[in-house]
């Protein structure tokens, strides 16, 4: 088992909060066979309640990926209670978003395709439904007469057991 750790930064201009939804929120990963160090060239799509059977009745995971080059089964489990929310506090530093417990996978990019969550800092706004996968969002706060958006969005994959 190891687990790689999504790691994520972005500017905030007047959102306090960005979260993605646990058990809406559509992961979506390019992946890397770590049998023959293939590369997927798709998008694989997954979330927390997706539960697929493993070969033998090993159990079961959020994604499972047979690669197409050596044929070997490999699978992704979203570490339970991982989904972080991300704060304007925290600074323009990577900072933990999910835990993934991968099984002869690597996971290498990261698409935040959403939908995600953002509060407004300082009239408390919510704003739903942001597609993250441009790296940028902006909005208008009605309430504070501001705008307020997400500025580049980038992310990276740690392994962190």
């Amino acid at each position: 088992m190891v687990v790689f750790c999504l790691k994520v930064k972005c500017t905030f201009e007047g959102v306090g909060i960005l979260s993605a939804d646990p058990a809406d929120y559509e992961w979506c990963l390019k992946v890397k066979c770590c049998g023959c160090g293939e590369d997927s060239p798709n998008w694989h799509t997954f979330g927390v309640a997706d539960s697929h059977e493993l070969k033998g009745g090993r159990g079961s995971a959020n994604f499972v990926y047979k690669c197409k080059f050596c044929s070997r089964e490999n699978s992704l489990d979203i570490v339970k209670d991982s989904i972080k929310k991300i704060e304007a506090s925290q600074g323009e530093k990577f900072v933990p978003l999910v835990k993934f417990d991968c099984r002869g996978l690597e996971p290498t990019f990261f698409m935040p395709k959403g939908p995600w969550e953002a509060e407004s800092i300082t009239s408390g706004s919510k704003f739903g439904d942001i597609d993250l996968s441009e790296n940028d969002w902006a909005d208008y706060d009605t309430k504070e007469q501001e705008t307020v958006g997400i500025y580049g969005f980038t992310s990276q994959f740690e392994r962190v057991k």
